[in-house]
């Protein structure tokens, strides 16, 4: 994607299921106790967890990816050559979130993606069929602070395979220290490998890749 003997598929389902959830608190990430999981089925986590409460208009416009960490082998195989890129959340009248990214490839030509992501009865969580890939993918924004940061979380499910996905937003193409410290320790909790955890490096050009 761009514009050890365990297998790739053990390793994610061990993340998924060391899962946390997260409440809304600027430049601080809180576990939620343990004791409100109900351990049904792995796909099923965030279904029962308390998550934040959620306006989707804090996330309308444009946000750069600084961050992210998965141990999905399509990412572990590309990631030394990913670069920034640039996302737009457009909300919907229905509640919905329209989804846009927009990268540079290595040959200089435009990579774009787009998902339309359903709003679930649990504020802050959403739905989506990659429409790429076809993935199913249950994304929760997990901390969100409107002017700065913002932090997500997706479960993807194709077939039997799950890997989760921790993404960080920010308004700016640079962000604290701090938040990218609480970011990789955010993703280490949740399964990934430290080799995993990347931090973008810039385009040359935002312009080049703008929405």
């Amino acid at each position: 994607m761009l514009c050890a003997n365990q297998s790739s598929q053990d390793r994610n389902t061990v993340a998924v299921k060391r899962l946390m959830c997260f409440r809304l608190k600027p430049h601080r990430f809180e576990p939620i106790p343990a004791g409100v999981f109900l351990w049904r089925q792995v796909r099923q986590l965030s279904l029962v967890c308390s998550l934040i409460v959620f306006v989707c208009p804090q996330m309308a416009g444009k946000w750069y990816l600084i961050g992210f960490a998965t141990n999905a082998q399509w990412f572990v195989s590309r990631r030394d050559t990913m670069k920034m890129g640039t996302s737009v959340f457009t909300p919907t009248a229905d509640g919905d979130v329209d989804i846009s990214y927009a990268s540079l490839n290595s040959d200089g030509s435009c990579w774009r993606l787009n998902n339309l992501a359903t709003k679930t009865d649990i504020p802050g969580k959403f739905t989506y069929t990659s429409q790429r890939w076809g993935s199913l993918n249950d994304m929760r924004f997990v901390e969100v602070k409107s002017d700065e940061y913002a932090l997500t979380q997706t479960i993807k499910s194709k077939g039997s395979e799950l890997t989760v996905v921790n993404k960080l937003y920010g308004r700016a193409a640079d962000l604290s220290n701090d938040l990218l410290v609480k970011f990789k320790q955010f993703s280490l909790d949740s399964g990934v490998l430290p080799e995993n955890i990347v931090f973008l490096p810039k385009n040359a050009s935002d312009s080049a890749f703008s929405h």
